[in-house]
């Protein structure tokens, strides 16, 4: 008999790095799951990601245990590695604040294409595009 679900929860986490303390503990407390363990498990696993932010899925049953399923990357956060930018434009459509090439933004849609709602490697390209037009990041090709 398959478990019975309490609530589905969505959560962006440092790889390897979080902790008991808010945001964790606040989002997953009143479901009375152990903090610890998740805690202690979502840092192995994602530990060799280096500094990147992890969404998660997170499944918690009646009975108080949980399931979580390990999402890649937000793609504004993949543009902002592959170019050293600290973060976004604050005027997109005026100020521009670094430029990508062709060849980077192939190589993000390839990375979240697993995530996208994309049928093809061009469509997933296109969704990434406009990801960057958003940041005030100009496309070069």
């Amino acid at each position: 008999m398959a478990k019975k679900v309490k609530i589905e929860l969505k959560l962006q986490l440092p790889a390897g790095k979080a902790t008991p303390a808010p945001p964790v503990g606040t989002a997953l407390g009143p479901h009375g799951i152990n903090l610890a363990g998740f805690v202690k498990e979502f840092n192995d696993k994602t530990a060799q990601m280096g500094d990147t932010v992890i969404p998660i899925v997170m499944t918690i049953y009646e009975d108080r245990s949980y399931s979580f399923i390990l999402k890649t990357p937000p793609a504004s956060n993949l543009i902002m590695k592959a170019i050293g930018l600290q973060k976004g434009s604050a005027n997109p459509l005026t100020t521009k604040v670094g430029k990508i090439t062709a060849k980077q933004i192939r190589e993000i849609a390839e990375k979240k294409m697993v995530d996208l709602n994309a049928n093809t490697l061009e469509a997933a390209e296109k969704i990434i595009r406009g990801t960057c037009r958003s940041m005030g990041v100009e496309v070069v090709d």
